[in-house]
């Protein structure tokens, strides 16, 4: 399947499908095509990892966040737990296999790449440092395997170590050029650095390479930082098309659903995620993404109860930032309480994250700034501004100096933040209250007026204070 045709916009030149990747793969070095046909790792967090099993025997799918791939999986493994996706049951059998054989290199990979998945779909980030260690024990087996150098690439990016996750990409890519996993990870690290015109021919390159739901999904998402709407549409839509695992379906539909609620259209972002959850009715992301889209469109105790289903099996910031909001709109001294017990739980989540080694400094300043310590939130935007520099963190860091007083500065980094022309409904918002603080009214007006048209439910509690703004502002 070609990604960009005659329709991509001036940027489009053909690429090679699967098809024509079979063709192609018998030019290179059998020992490369073993590890092409090696299994696949897509996207970590607000953002998530895919995983893909690899290790000998008979061939079975592995549902993960992402997608699924069909992969070598040991017969240790039982592959009816591993297809219905039994991610705890397949650890077991991985432990147990290593017990038995020691020196498995690819073993120790793949459970080190488990312990990833598992850190991600339960929102604990206490199995990282096993996951650290199993791929870590791998290398030492068999120091230039590609599937322990890009599970570390993986690891490293579920802790949002960008710079690592690059470097360890680079350094599987050098031994397996045609590793999705590396590829993939190679454009998240790229793309969570701010390194857009790199992570955007690294997209073409895996593009080329790698045809598959995973690079599709991040070419698409790519063309949606630089706003691009239209490409990341048709590239999702193209991808769903070529889905035919669960895995890939939910998690497709699921982005395809975050792009049509981030345009406001709540309708279409309904069915879509409908459609994921007709694949998977586990699938959190979808249940989250749905209960946005029921909020938005007025069904505030569908969002509620949809919400507290994800808080309760996924407590991370996010969503626990979110149900927080959905009980504050709903204005009772019951419900207000409720939502300090929720903002309370991110800054418990924080604390473990960061004993495990993860980087949670843009959570902590996009919570904090409206619902806890505003100068920590400031230290934490800083902090993670010094480290990289993407739209996201511009906007925190803006939105950061905003509520600290700071609204000059914030201006600089509020229009860093939209200067690609991501269509995010948040981030004008944010726009406009710095601009209306610094004296630009007119542009404020107008930034705020375009968050609400463009998406006029991006949040219970900031949509009423754009509102509020607007009409203080007349």
């Amino acid at each position: 399947m070609s990604l960009r045709g005659d329709d991509s916009g001036p940027e489009g030149h053909e690429v090679s499908g699967p098809e024509d990747e079979r063709a192609t793969a018998p030019r290179r070095s059998a020992a490369a095509g073993r590890r092409w046909r090696a299994g696949r790792v897509g996207r970590a967090a607000g953002c998530a990892v895919l995983l893909a099993v690899a290790l000998t025997g008979g061939a079975v799918a592995v549902r993960g966040g992402g997608g699924t791939a069909p992969v070598a999986v040991t017969q240790a493994v039982a592959p009816g737990q591993l297809a219905a996706g039994d991610l705890d049951a397949g650890i077991a059998s991985l432990q147990a296999h290593l017990r038995g054989q020691p020196r498995d290199h690819g073993g120790w990979a793949t459970l080190g790449l488990a312990y990833v998945e598992q850190a991600r779909t339960k929102g604990d980030p206490a199995r990282y440092p096993q996951a650290e260690q199993a791929l870590k024990r791998s290398l030492r087996l068999a120091p230039d395997d590609d599937q322990a150098l890009a599970g570390l690439a993986a690891l490293a990016a579920a802790r949002h170590d960008f710079t690592g996750a690059l470097r360890y990409a680079d350094r599987a890519l050098k031994q397996n050029p045609y590793s999705e996993r590396a590829l993939c990870s190679r454009i998240d690290a790229l793309v969570e650095l701010g390194r857009y015109a790199d992570a955007s021919k690294a997209a073409d390159l895996a593009d080329s390479r790698r045809p598959g739901v995973p690079v599709f999904t991040r070419y698409a998402y790519v063309h949606e930082l630089r706003g691009d709407v239209t490409t990341a549409r048709r590239v999702l839509r193209q991808a769903l098309d070529s889905a035919t695992s669960r895995g890939d379906i939910a998690y497709v539909a699921t982005q395809l659903g975050q792009l049509a609620w981030n345009q406001g259209q709540y309708k279409t972002a309904l069915t879509d995620y409908a459609r994921a959850l007709a694949a998977d009715d586990t699938y959190l992301p979808a249940l989250e993404g749905r209960a946005r889209a029921e909020f938005a469109s007025g069904d505030r105790t569908g969002a509620v109860t949809t919400m507290e289903m994800v808080v309760s099996r996924y407590p991370l910031p996010a969503p626990l930032v979110e149900l927080g909001e959905l009980y504050e709109d709903r204005g009772g001294a019951g419900d207000r309480a409720r939502a300090h017990d929720q903002y309370g739980l991110v800054d418990a989540w924080t604390a473990l994250a960061r004993a495990n080694g993860v980087d949670a400094d843009l959570d902590t300043a996009l919570a904090a700034a409206d619902h806890g310590d505003r100068a920590a939130a400031l230290r934490a935007a800083r902090a993670e501004w010094a480290r990289r520099h993407t739209v996201h963190t511009a906007d925190a860091l803006a939105w950061a100096l905003h509520v600290n007083g700071h609204d000059t500065e914030a201006l600089r980094y509020t229009r860093r933040a939209t200067a690609t022309g991501y269509r995010n409904a948040s981030f004008r918002y944010h726009l406009g209250m710095i601009e209306l603080a610094t004296g630009h009214d007119a542009d404020g007006r107008a930034s705020l007026t375009a968050a609400l048209r463009l998406n006029p439910g991006f949040s219970p509690l900031g949509a009423r204070a754009a509102r509020t703004a607007l009409e203080a502002a007349k």
